[in-house]
């Protein structure tokens, strides 16, 4: 007669056994699919038997049991892990200490790198500012053309002469304005005492107004 397996994973005791070693090496949760997957080729623990033995293991209360909606989670008990040293925990409070600092570290180059990628996003191509300053040589070439033509032009007109123009257009827009209001007074103090409305009186009277011709008063200068 042959002899049964040896090892760890001959039996379901045996199969606890290194589970519970594991969970407690670990101290971090594992579903039993985690636990089978990481133990199974050191091991050769079947599926079934990381299963039952986690069960079992929860059942004795040796190892803590969670339930996520479908899936179990299992972890060490933490009363029943030895207590570490003053020693350990100084150790263990400045590992915390250098790796958060580390991490704020991480952060702010993090932060630094997104606001430089943000930058250049924002920016031109090589080939694009290439293309933006051959057209603004184009234009400003255009425009120095148009610039030499206007002033060797006969009839450039001085500034005195702009100004002249000016005071004239300003001078016009007032008396335009002064008839218009004179001629609206006018009118409303005859159609006080007119027995008919204001658009027949304009047109047996033979009024145009601005407004027929779409006329409006030119803006100054």
């Amino acid at each position: 007669m042959s002899k049964g397996r040896e090892g760890p994973a001959a039996g379901g005791g045996a199969a606890a056994a290194v589970l519970l070693r594991y969970l407690r090496e670990q101290n971090r949760p594992y579903s039993a699919q985690d636990a089978f997957g990481n133990l199974q080729r050191e091991h050769g623990l079947g599926k079934a038997a990381v299963a039952r033995a986690l069960e079992q293991l929860a059942q004795q209360g040796r190892v803590r049991e969670k339930t996520y909606g479908k899936q179990k989670i299992y972890f060490a008990d933490q009363e029943q892990l030895p207590a570490a040293g003053e020693a350990e925990l100084r150790g263990l409070d400045g590992e915390i200490a250098a790796l958060s600092g580390r991490v704020q570290a991480l952060q702010q180059s993090c932060r630094h790198m997104e606001a430089e990628l943000k930058e250049l996003n924002g920016s031109m191509t090589s080939p694009e500012m290439a293309r933006e300053i051959q057209e603004l040589r184009s234009d400003c070439a255009a425009y120095a053309e148009k610039l030499e033509r206007m002033k060797s032009a006969a009839n450039c007109v001085t500034p005195e002469e702009k100004e002249k123009v000016c005071r004239e257009q300003q001078l016009y827009r007032r008396e335009w304005r002064r008839r218009k209001r004179m001629a609206s007074e006018l009118l409303e103090a005859i159609l006080e005492g007119y027995p008919k409305s204001k658009k027949q009186f304009f047109e047996e009277v033979g009024i145009e107004t601005d407004e027929d011709h779409n006329v409006a008063l030119p803006a100054a200068v």
